[in-house]
């Protein structure tokens, strides 16, 4: 039995990994074939001045056991973040994130307006949640709109836009709640207010050593798939473009290379790690439902300007970083203090991590680097009161890197899956999160359906 996994990303890999760790595994032999001239997707390091740092994905989501787990599995050590607090640049002043909030949804109001996020208006506002009805719903809704209703727009505006631009670099007005916030929008059934539904998820506070929330590899995330890669087993390749996949009597094949040299791949089984538009063109002649679905799912793109500084540049102290409301209209959107978040990398030099890019904004993106490393140290100048230069600098570009789960996601996905024929079986970011967690989990569910198929073919052959 042959296995081919078109993506060489971490889902990719991963993918390979659990075939061949798989209880029911039986010998299949697994090729991966990643378009580009390198593993890892949006994991790679890099240095900047002297000092390997990443350039895509940077943490680790702990709270979810996949991607730690695979970790351990690889005899890795993960290195805990040195803090979590961060703030929100939000009208002219960095703000404490009230702690007690879940994707930026405020469960105490008293903290919310010590916090100076929203008005005074603002918080008022938010307090009608704790008394209005529930607010109904008959099917996914966006973020915007069900939260807007319960706080108003400021709330929205001010603290809910600013983490899901962090994770998906997108508008809540247009992501579904069930597929972006799917914990909360299970505890809002429970609750008329969203304030206590979000309440309900949070640490009760009882007395113990904090649990750490993200980690990282000591010398950065982008590490992790080189290892994958030699723990599976794997024929692994590199510049091996996917184009065409194709039923045959037996199975599968792929057509890969250039056109003018095509090379044909057969395979018993397929798993697409790949964005949703590469796996969308291939799925077209073999799973058109699939494809359709997929043609549906939009990206947004971003850029990661890093900026190093001598040590000592910054005044006072600092948090892990802030994030940016984008009704401020400032062009970075979030902010990592990465040698106050990762100590470990402290030496020299202080490294800074700028998010540039919401859904919508590919003009600010197309500027070249030297305009966005501009742009990046004179608002960072502005937030932190950082006076020096920054002594080095990297522009990483990341175009169409983060899927969109707009309203309907999950419902499309549903559909994706379920339209997709014996033997094929998709993962990755698209999907069900677009943490390296949750790729992973897609991963590990692309294998066992592989295998399944597998067994059952081999049983009736």
């Amino acid at each position: 039995m042959h296995v081919v996994i078109a993506g060489g990303g971490i889902a990719g890999l991963a993918a390979a990994y659990f075939l061949r760790a798989h209880p029911r595994y039986s010998g299949a032999s697994v090729t991966v074939l990643e378009g580009s001239g390198r593993l890892g997707g949006k994991l790679a390091v890099s240095e900047v001045g002297g000092v390997a740092i990443d350039e895509g994905a940077e943490a680790l989501l702990l709270t979810r056991p996949e991607g730690a787990g695979l970790v351990a599995d690889l005899g890795l050590d993960l290195v805990p973040a040195g803090t979590t607090s961060a703030a929100i640049w939000s009208r002219g002043v960095p703000r404490p994130l009230p702690k007690r909030q879940f994707m930026g949804v405020p469960s105490d109001m008293g903290e919310l307006a010590r916090s100076g996020v929203v008005s005074d208006a603002g918080v008022a506002r938010a307090a009608q949640d704790l008394t209005a009805p529930a607010t109904e719903r008959d099917g996914d809704v966006s973020v915007g709109a069900y939260v807007g209703e319960r706080f108003g727009a400021e709330v929205v505006d001010r603290l809910v836009d600013p983490l899901l631009g962090g994770v998906y670099a997108g508008l809540s007005a247009e992501l579904s709640f069930e597929a972006t916030m799917p914990a909360l929008a299970g505890a809002s059934r429970k609750h008329a207010s969203l304030a206590e539904a979000a309440g309900s998820l949070l640490p009760s506070g009882a007395p113990g050593p904090p649990r750490a929330v993200f980690g990282t590899l000591v010398s950065g995330l982008g590490e992790l798939p080189e290892a994958v890669a030699k723990a599976s087993g794997a024929t692994v390749r590199t510049g091996a473009m996917v184009r065409e996949l194709a039923r045959t009597a037996g199975g599968w094949r792929l057509t890969a290379g250039p056109a003018p040299a095509p090379e044909y791949i057969d395979a018993d089984a397929v798993i697409l790690a790949l964005p949703a538009r590469p796996a969308s063109r291939l799925l077209a002649g073999v799973a058109p439902a699939a494809s359709a679905g997929l043609a549906e799912i939009p990206y947004a793109s971003m850029a990661i300007v890093t900026l190093a500084y001598p040590r000592g540049a910054f005044p006072g102290e600092r948090g892990s970083g802030y994030l940016v409301p984008a009704v401020d209209g400032h062009a970075v959107k979030a902010v990592t203090y990465t040698t106050v978040k990762w100590p470990h990398l402290l030496d020299e030099l202080e490294i800074v991590r700028c998010s540039i890019g919401r859904i919508g904004e590919e003009a600010l993106l197309q500027r070249e680097d030297a305009d966005l490393v501009s742009v990046a140290a004179k608002e960072l100048a502005a937030a932190s009161g950082v006076s020096a230069a920054p002594v080095a600098s990297r522009v990483s570009r990341w175009g169409g890197a983060l899927p969109q789960y707009t309203v309907g996601h999950l419902e499309r996905v549903a559909r994706i899956r379920d339209s997709l024929p014996g033997g094929l079986a998709v993962c990755g970011a698209a999907y069900d999160g677009v943490g390296i967690p949750a790729c992973v989990a897609t991963a590990r569910s692309a294998a066992d359906t592989v295998i399944a198929w597998l067994s059952r073919e081999t049983s009736t052959s």
